[in-house]
């Protein structure tokens, strides 16, 4: 086994976020059936012994790379799977975007640290208190 390879070998044993785990793979492959994979290469299996549903990410384990037809059906919300010839997101359903949060794309408000500009007054029905 070479150097990468004994590296990914304890990857996988001891870490959760670098992929499935071994115990995951072994669920998988004891009771799992395979349903289908998404755009991002995510594949989804289904336990119908235990009524469980699971993913193998590709790539790093993040909830938010799962598109809204895939959510729906891992929280159990439809049984149709998005590969389904009768399955049609609903109008207001986005594309996926990955989560952005401490990236350069990030939602940055105005008066934010790490935006200029100001921040908007505030306007409400009541007024700050002062230590006078």
């Amino acid at each position: 086994m070479a150097k990468t390879g004994i590296k990914q070998f304890l990857t996988e044993i001891f870490s959760w976020w670098s992929g499935a785990t071994w115990g995951t793979r072994l669920s998988i492959w004891r009771t799992g059936d395979y349903v289908g994979s998404d755009e991002a290469g995510n594949r989804y299996y289904h336990d119908t012994k235990a009524n469980r549903r699971y993913v193998t990410y590709n790539g790093d384990a993040d909830a938010s790379k799962i598109g809204p037809g895939w959510h729906g059906w891992m929280h159990f919300r439809t049984d149709i799977l998005p590969t389904q010839a009768k399955y049609a997101p609903r109008q207001w359903e986005q594309p996926h975007q990955p989560n952005l949060t401490g990236t350069a794309a990030a939602y940055r408000p105005d008066g934010s640290l790490l935006n200029k500009g100001e921040r908007p007054r505030v306007t409400g029905d009541y007024d700050a208190w002062s230590p006078e």
